[in-house]
């Protein structure tokens, strides 16, 4: 893991595309805004590991609730 210090109104670059600036310091909370392309995907991590873990579950589904499933979208 790669520590850095950085100050208010200070950024860190990743790649060419991507750039994080520290916007503000309040007490312990430093609030961070990230320049990144559209398509680029930025979650908190409790968010990101929700939608893994959603995933993983999808990915469960047995054969018989997919054909379920699309049979659903046919009558409609």
């Amino acid at each position: 893991m790669l520590v850095l210090t950085r100050k208010l109104g200070e950024s860190i670059a990743i790649d060419d595309h991507i750039k994080i600036v520290v916007v503000q310091i309040k007490g312990k909370q430093v609030r961070l805004g990230i320049k990144a392309p559209k398509e680029t995907k930025i979650h908190r991590e409790e968010v990101y590991k929700a939608i893994q873990d959603q995933n993983v579950e999808a990915s469960k589904a047995s054969p018989e609730d997919l054909i379920n499933l699309k049979k659903s979208f046919d009558d409609e």
